[in-house]
This record gives structure tokens, C-alpha cells and sequence, in this order.
């Protein structure tokens, strides 16, 4: 496999990839996949669910091989968390 080299910043990479996950993607995944982790092309707003990053990449780039994938854990504000359990926020 060819690697894959970003094409934007590091800040318009996240929010386009955050955009997406809270206007397209959040309602259609999170019911039934807390904890698990989503893939998101930032370019073209496709996406897969995989049990880990590579699951969920792997996937995304079989369908989309230039993808530029942003990964979020699926009822979390971030891909991993550092220091103390934080309770997992509730969404309406």
C-alpha cells in the first residue's frame, strides 16, 4: 500500500473531520457502537466502523484507497484519553 500524504493542515484536517462526524455521521453511527471507532474521509464523508483504528481504516481505504481518514471513538470527545476515567458523555 501506498502512503498516503495529507493535504491539509493539521487544523483544517480536524475540522472537517469533526464537522462531518457532528453533522453526517454521529446520528447514523452512535446508537449500538459506543466505544467503537468510526473512519471518515474528510473529503468525500464516507465512513466505516471497525473495532480498533486499523479495523476502521482498513475498511475505509478498501473502498476509498485516497482516503484522508479522521477517526473518532464513537461516544467520546477524543480517539484516546490520557490520566483519569472520565464518565462518557450522554448525548440527546
Amino acid at each position: 500500500m501506498k502512503m498516503q500524504q495529507p493535504r491539509y493542515s493539521k487544523e483544517e484536517f480536524a475540522r472537517r473531520g469533526q464537522a462531518l462526524y457532528e453533522q453526517r455521521v454521529r446520528a447514523q453511527v452512535e446508537e449500538g457502537n459506543i466505544d467503537r471507532i468510526v473512519a471518515i474521509d474528510i473529503e468525500t464523508g464516507e465512513f466505516e466502523v471497525g473495532d480498533d483504528p486499523l479495523a476502521a481504516s482498513d475498511q475505509l481505504f478498501a473502498r476509498c484507497p485516497d482516503a484522508q481518514p479522521w477517526l473518532v471513538r464513537i461516544g467520546h470527545r477524543a480517539l484516546y484519553r490520557f490520566g483519569a476515567s472520565m464518565p462518557v458523555a450522554q448525548h440527546d
